[in-house]
Formats: C-alpha cells, sequence, structure tokens
C-alpha cells in the first residue's frame, strides 16, 4: 500500500499536497483499492467556496458511487480535466495523474486536523 510521508490524510481517504496556499486532493490509494474500477469522476463545484467537509464531488465505480468531500475550506480553482477522458488515472496514479482538485484554501489551522502519513496508516490497519 503507499502512503507517501510527505502527503497529509483524512480520515474520508482523501490525500493533500499543500504548496504555498493552494492544496492539491484526491483519493488514497487504499480509497481507490476498495472502491474498484473507477469509471467517473464529478467536480461541479469549480470556482466555488465551501466549507471544510462539504462535498465537492463524487468518483463512480463499478460497483458504487462516493461523495468526495473537501478537506479544507477555500476555493476550488482547478479541476482535473483529464479525469473527463481518463477516470482511471485515479486507479493507476492516484497520487499522480490522478489528482481530483486544487482548492485556494482560506483557514490554514485546518491544516493541523490532517492526519500524517503515520496516522493514515494506522488508520487503515497498515
Amino acid at each position: 500500500m503507499n502512503i507517501p510521508a510527505e502527503l497529509k490524510y483524512t480520515k474520508d481517504h482523501e490525500w493533500i499536497k499543500i504548496e504555498g496556499d493552494v492544496a492539491t486532493v484526491g483519493i488514497t490509494d487504499f480509497a481507490q483499492g476498495e472502491l474498484g474500477d473507477i469509471v467517473y469522476v464529478e467536480v461541479d463545484t469549480l470556482d466555488e467556496t465551501l466549507d471544510r467537509e462539504a462535498i465537492f464531488g463524487t468518483v463512480e465505480a463499478v460497483k458504487t458511487v462516493s461523495d468526495l468531500f473537501s478537506p479544507l475550506s477555500g476555493e476550488i480553482v482547478e479541476f482535473n480535466e483529464a479525469l473527463e477522458d481518463a477516470p482511471e488515472n485515479v486507479n493507476s496514479d492516484p497520487y499522480g495523474e490522478g489528482w481530483m482538485v486544487k482548492i485556494k484554501f482560506s483557514n490554514p489551522s485546518e491544516l493541523e486536523d490532517l492526519l500524517n502519513d503515520a496516522a493514515y496508516k494506522e488508520l487503515i490497519g497498515g
């Protein structure tokens, strides 16, 4: 199971990469494995400002649809449009080509509530 040490994580199985005041967000290797083959990613919140834990989109796999929750409060400034034609990137490269959105976060103190790699590994029983 791939859990990069340089990223932060949520209990909802999202990963977060912080660069300045922008967070790149996707779902973890564990989450994509649990979902199975991903066939569609929908994000209809581009340019919207959301509160932490608000739903920013959905990911559809062969057997289920799961909501995607914003790990931080802020504006959704970018969507990975490559996922419209290649949602399978979430399965094959969850921490790279499978990223989903970028959030310009508005409350840096929320970063303290995110999990490090060791805490996330413990959460999933790794």
